[in-house]
């Protein structure tokens, strides 16, 4: 019986919108522009622990769209989820909070999102999967090789 307690525990506790932003600077003329707008994606991701064994990540995404110089819309979101990760070793938490979780909230903040660029009037943006995996090794990579000493360097 005692054995079970020690059984790793991952649980969704809560999804919800963190925060929601939408601009469109350029109503109603913008609608009148007959020119595909650039679209501009920046997302990063972040995990924070509550309490013992309850984790809130949170990715946050801001969608620009320009024609030349004029926004078009911007949307800034943050998506987050509570999580209850227990009886994991703290070596494997970091992937957990940085791959399986945000894999977890993506397809709801894509939804948020489209849903949302619709509502404004716009013709929905539809975000690429994203290989959080991916990012994950590489910002370990990036971090990694920043906090290395310059090579030929001595440290007291």
């Amino acid at each position: 019986m005692g054995e079970q307690n020690n059984q790793p525990v991952f649980t969704i506790e809560k999804l919800y919108v963190k925060d929601l932003s939408l601009e469109v600077p350029g109503a109603p003329q913008i609608f009148r522009e007959r020119e595909a707008p650039q679209v501009d994606v920046s997302m990063n991701n972040a995990a924070n622990r509550i309490d013992d064994g309850h984790f809130e990540v949170v990715i946050n995404i801001t969608i620009t769209a320009k024609i030349k110089d004029k926004t078009v819309f911007l949307v800034e979101t943050a998506y987050g989820g509570v999580f209850q990760i227990r009886n994991v070793p703290e070596a494997e938490i970091e992937t957990v909070l940085g791959v399986t979780c945000p894999n977890i909230l993506f397809p709801y903040l894509r939804e948020v999102v489209s849903e949302t660029i619709s509502r404004a009037g716009f013709p929905p943006v539809i975000l690429h999967p994203m290989n959080f995996e991916a990012i994950f090794k590489a910002t370990k990579e990036k971090e990694k090789s920043e906090n290395q000493p310059p090579a030929g360097s001595a440290t007291h």
